[in-house]
């Protein structure tokens, strides 16, 4: 894959000839993805799994829980993650890093909220570390892999340490 652009919240100018309209698509659909998450913040899963690809490849790796596989699980697990937030907006999206090829995007940014989350009645800070991988579909760009964690700062060694 060619990395197209740094911490910015566009994509750069393609290196090759005949990606502007990919770029353009891409660039499209991370803009309806960043807004349906906005939806999800408040509660409503709906936007972003519209974005979703319906293969059974498709992945799901969110803070409550493992990886899920396949358009059943990745629909129930969004969905079951999204009752744990209410009241939420999208704060920002740091762009780390974009990666193009002709039928595939690799998007890693670091994503921050302000909401209400589980039991909870005060709005708090949210940042996730997230990696969203798209592919060109016959009816279009769609999300094929998503991996959002809290992991944004430093942490020690020990902290991958698994009870037994």
């Amino acid at each position: 894959m060619t990395p197209l652009c740094g911490a910015s919240s566009t994509l750069a100018p393609p290196r090759t000839e005949g990606h502007n309209v990919a770029v353009d698509d891409v660039e499209a659909v991370i803009e309806r993805y960043h807004r349906a998450l906005g939806e999800f913040f408040r509660g409503d899963p709906g936007p972003a799994l519209e974005l979703f690809s319906r293969r059974e490849d498709v992945t799901l790796g969110n803070p409550f829980g493992p990886f899920v596989r396949g358009w059943a699980l990745v629909s129930e697990t969004a969905a079951r993650a999204a009752t744990h937030y209410r009241d939420g907006e999208a704060v920002g999206f740091e762009r780390v890093a974009t990666y193009l090829t002709g039928d595939l995007a690799c998007l890693v940014e670091v994503e921050r909220y302000r909401v209400k989350v589980g039991g909870s009645d005060e709005a708090a800070a949210v940042a996730l570390r997230v990696t969203s991988v798209v592919r060109r579909e016959e009816d279009g760009w769609r999300i094929v892999s998503r991996h959002a964690d809290p992991i944004t700062l430093a942490r020690p060694p020990e902290s991958v340490i698994q009870p037994d």
